[in-house]
């Protein structure tokens, strides 16, 4: 009888050892998975890493208003001078065909630079002329909606061919001061 109880004793402890050892090799093939790597199956480009989302404003066609267009550019073509970048990026076409550009596409941006939280903008002599007064003023909001979008903007100055206080024949626009965004 007491070789029965061994035998059962022994049995008992073996089945005890094999099913420890069934958890402990479980434990830890669900440790390796756990650790394994995940890799994307796509690389990001360094282009793609660049990518950056701006706003800019153009005319709505259908209630004659300002609203933004996001759009993703590469924030490479902001080093050099982000406030010409952007006036660049406001005179070409919007790509939503419900919306218009507020300026003529040959309007070239001479230069553009900040001084005291205002962008000093030079613009050709394109800006002003052949246009009504209403079609430059909502020229000038864009970029200035446009521009303060930049935590280091808050208004802009316009100068026509380097020139200040440039005077609009037959308008009521003074580009003696600075403008800032409207709503």
């Amino acid at each position: 009888m007491k070789k029965g109880k061994i035998l059962l004793m022994l049995v008992f402890a073996i089945v005890c050892v094999i099913a420890v050892m069934t958890i402990v090799k479980s434990m830890k093939k669900d440790e390796g998975e756990s650790l394994a790597e995940i890799t994307p199956s796509e690389e990001i480009t360094e282009e793609q890493e660049r990518q950056t989302i701006i706003s800019l404003y153009y005319i709505n066609i259908e209630t004659n208003t300002l609203v933004p267009e996001a759009r993703v550019i590469d924030a490479k073509d902001l080093l050099e001078n982000p406030y010409k970048a952007l006036t660049e990026y406001l005179i070409s076409a919007p790509k939503n065909e419900k919306l218009k550009s507020s300026m003529t596409e040959n309007v070239t941006v001479k230069n553009a630079e900040l001084k005291n939280n205002v962008v000093v903008l030079d613009l050709s002599k394109e800006f002003i002329e052949n246009r009504n007064a209403e079609e430059i003023k909502m020229s000038i909001q864009a970029i200035a909606n446009t521009l303060t979008e930049l935590n280091e903007v808050n208004s802009i100055k316009i100068l026509i061919e380097g020139e200040e206080n440039k005077e609009i024949e037959g308008t009521d626009i003074d580009l003696n001061k600075t403008f800032a965004r409207q709503s």
